[in-house]
């Protein structure tokens, strides 16, 4: 059996013979008309010879190198034949004779030269224009990625796209990272991209099929890039290759500032949230301290007296040991060692649970529980939905006039478990509403109507994100707040994850 490769050679080898067949007998023919029209004209030496170097020349622009040869062989030999004495033979009669056929035969050949150069440089000057214009998308590819990290992990395909390779790999110093065009990049490109880097030779060279460089930024490799085949030429690779050293240091840099940011960001939080804490802790710490004083010292106190004395030493603690808990909570969500423990249990349940924990707050409000289909168990850690819940009842404690009515629900809907929490209050202000899930974002009426850390929020945010879910925020102003947020629906046991 004949492989497929070998069919495809002889294929093409075919097709080439038939069209350099098919070009010869085109030739041919012109050149048979050509002579036949200027016998029908009693055309003389001189006519006959400019009317062939014309359709040399013609036939160099316009055919390759050996057909505009065998056209100038064809001419020759018609014009001795038939302009040239003694006629019919290819013998030439005297000097003058030999000087005109030697003139036509060398303008012949100049012509064929010149108009072989002018096609190397047509096709030279096309070539250069692609790869200018590819050139040219590459950068525009490279521009349209907004994320530096994503645009080094698709630029091998997108190198491989532009200029019609068979594959691109990547190798980026930073962190030894690899990328390649395709899965099936053998297994020692990275092994050789990674030594070349390290022996620092800018130098082009070949591997396993491979065209390769390394991609220096000033007298620093960031990397180097390998593709086959070695069909780039030497100006377009050191093009190609500039181009990706700067995509490469740009998404180091990025990285490099976005950790410098994060860094930041992490010790200004920490700096508000060691202000706020030792804001928030000393009010209700200076209530207990003086109230306890008072107790103490005045010997004199009525009953009455006492009673209010003790009840703000209790609301302070409480109020006290609220906000340790919420920044014990925020401190186990920065350090990433919250865990999620599914366990089986009813939606119903969770909320009921979550209400009996806030009865003592929510005694001045209307609490409902609602639910729109048989409340049959799912799988979530109820421990981490319950603190979700009680900082949301504590919100609608605090931010609701008594009086007002508190729905919680539970649903379910495609791949989710939903759960509802939903006033008929005086709502969220507009300006407010896309920030209350921030670190210490409090609004103007917040701060008005309670003191508090403004982390219980962001908690709740934290802790669903932590379980796999999420929370949104509704509210029109006069018409109450709804906070809906749900988790991944499981009803079969999945085990526990971290």
């Amino acid at each position: 059996m004949i492989p497929v490769e070998m069919q495809g050679n002889d294929a093409g080898e075919t097709r080439g013979f038939q069209g350099a067949a098919l070009g010869a007998a085109g030739a041919t023919a012109l050149a048979v008309a050509a002579t036949l029209a200027l016998i029908w004209l009693h055309a003389n030496s001189t006519m006959a010879g400019m009317i062939f170097l014309v359709l040399v020349v013609w036939s160099s622009t316009r055919a390759g190198r050996w057909l505009s040869l065998y056209i100038a062989g064809l001419c020759a030999v018609f014009f001795d034949v038939f302009f040239l004495p003694p006629y019919h033979t290819f013998l030439l009669q005297g000097p003058q004779e030999w000087v005109v056929m030697l003139c036509f035969m060398a303008s012949c050949v100049v012509v064929n030269r010149v108009a072989e150069r002018e096609q190397r440089q047509t096709l030279a000057a096309r070539q250069r224009q692609a790869d200018v214009e590819r050139l040219y998308e590459l950068s525009q590819e490279m521009m349209l990625f907004e994320d530096a990290d994503r645009l080094i992990r698709e630029l091998p395909r997108v190198i491989e796209r532009i200029f019609s390779l068979s594959g691109v790999a990547l190798y980026v110093c930073d962190h030894e990272r690899f990328f390649a065009s395709s899965a099936e990049t053998p297994a020692g490109v990275q092994a050789n991209l990674q030594a070349m880097t390290q022996e620092l030779n800018p130098a082009m060279n070949s591997f396993a099929g491979y065209q390769s460089a390394v991609l220096m930024l000033g007298l620093r490799p960031v990397g180097a890039l390998a593709w086959k085949p070695e069909t780039l030429s030497r100006e377009v690779a050191a093009a190609v290759t500039a181009q990706v050293s700067i995509a490469v240091a740009r998404s180091i840099a990025i990285e490099t500032s976005a950790r410098i940011e994060a860094a930041r960001e992490a010790e200004r939080l920490r700096t508000a949230l060691i202000d706020s804490l030792t804001h928030e802790l000393r009010t209700p710490l200076t209530s207990i301290r003086a109230a306890s004083t008072t107790l103490l010292e005045a010997g004199e106190l009525d009953e009455a007296g006492r009673r209010d004395l003790v009840s703000i030493i209790d609301e302070e603690s409480a109020r006290l040991d609220l906000l340790i808990g919420d920044a014990v909570e925020m401190a186990e969500i920065d350090a990433n060692v919250v865990q999620v423990r599914l366990a089986p249990h009813h939606p119903r349940e969770l909320l009921e649970h979550a209400v009996e924990e806030s009865r003592k707050i929510l005694s001045s409000h209307k609490v409902s529980i609602g639910m729109d289909e048989p409340d049959k168990p799912a799988w979530f850690d109820p421990h981490l939905l319950g603190r979700v819940l009680r900082h949301l009842l504590e919100n609608v404690a605090a931010y609701t006039p008594p009086g007002t009515r508190v729905t919680l629900s539970s649903r379910r809907t495609g791949n989710r478990l939903e759960f509802a929490v939903e006033d008929n209050g005086p709502g969220i202000d507009a300006r407010d509403l896309p920030l209350i899930f921030e670190k210490f974002y409090r609004g103007k009426r917040s701060a008005r109507v309670r003191k508090g850390s403004g982390m219980g929020l962001a908690i709740t945010r934290a802790v669903l994100t932590v379980h796999g879910g999420g929370i949104e925020a509704t509210s029109a102003p006069g018409s109450g707040a709804k906070f809906r947020f749900w988790v991944p629906l499981v009803e079969k046991e999945p085990g526990s994850v971290g």
